[in-house]
């Protein structure tokens, strides 16, 4: 029978902590074995490569050069085996799972305070949400639905767009100095945060003046929508964001508009899928469930 050289994770986790600890004696006690299962654990896994991972010096181990190029690699396959074991508890017995790729800024400010709507209507179905920026490849990435702008659709995909990207100027009130509706010269003698991963929003916005470009671009970088509105309440400048996540800040007073002119990208945020989607499930839930909290906005 052939023989495996795949080590076992009893291996690998008695590996990774006399690497860190350098006895077997404190490896033991860090993972609750024994000493000398400890120590069969790390002679297997010599036995397994048939390399020594350790010299032993003055009743300490210290990891040879081979066991120094293991190292990281079997770190890293330990933290992917805890966070793929993390991910499933996560299901708390549900049968369901939603894997959704979002824009951060939306995620923050418009979708995750109204979840708790969707939960309570589908407590059957877990969610599963990260932050993305980059289009997501459905034949590659284990994604159900991306809420992304409209020029992100990926081939193999459908998109449906759901709200119009509309942008608005915002800063603190303490900024304006009582000031209101600005014009295009007044907004040029504040400081302008601009979006690093969207550079050219604010030329987009003074596109019909004659104004020096140079003094457009100049300003704080950040990185997401959401930072440049947080900047924008801390009074560090102009904010020029998405209508619909300066709501909140805008009707709390936190912030408000520099001018009313407000400025259509042409770009919608989008609901994206896989065209292998099938129309029922969990997929079909959260897209009944988001489409009604948009059309509660407009009643």
């Amino acid at each position: 029978m052939r023989k495996r050289y795949i080590p076992t994770v009893t291996e690998l986790e008695a590996f990774s902590a006399c690497a860190r600890l350098g006895t077997t004696t404190l490896a033991a006690e860090h993972l609750n074995l024994t000493q000398s299962a400890i120590s069969r654990a790390v002679g297997s896994l010599e036995d397994r490569l048939g390399v020594a991972l350790f010299h032993r010096v003055r009743q300490r181990l210290v990891l040879s050069p081979a066991g120094q190029s293991f190292q990281d690699q079997a770190d890293e396959i330990l933290r992917h085996l805890n966070s793929a074991a993390s991910g499933v508890m996560a299901f708390g017995g549900r049968d369901a799972v939603l894997r959704l790729a979002v824009l951060p800024s939306f995620a923050r400010s418009w979708l995750i305070p109204r979840l708790g709507g969707f939960a309570t209507a589908h407590p059957e179905v877990s969610l599963d949400l990260s932050a993305r920026l980059d289009p997501v490849d459905f034949t590659r990435e284990p994604v159900d639905l991306a809420i992304m702008r409209s020029q992100h659709e990926p081939a193999g995909a459908t998109s449906e767009a759901i709200l119009p990207e509309r942008l608005v100027t915002v800063a603190a009130p303490t900024l304006l100095a009582g000031r209101v509706a600005l014009t295009d010269e007044a907004l040029l003698t504040l400081p302008l945060l601009q979006q690093s991963t969207r550079p050219t929003l604010w030329l987009d916005w003074f596109r019909e003046t004659e104004l020096d470009p140079r003094q457009i671009l100049r300003g704080a970088r950040f990185a997401h929508f959401d930072m440049v509105l947080d900047a924008a309440i801390a009074g560090l400048g102009v904010g020029l964001v998405p209508d619909l996540i300066a709501a909140r800040a805008l009707a709390s007073g936190a912030v408000v508009q520099a001018t009313p002119r407000h400025f259509d990208t042409g770009e919608s945020y989008a609901l994206i899928r896989p065209v292998r989607e099938t129309q029922g499930g969990p997929v079909a839930a959260f897209r009944d469930w988001l489409i009604g909290e948009i059309a509660s906005l407009h009643r």
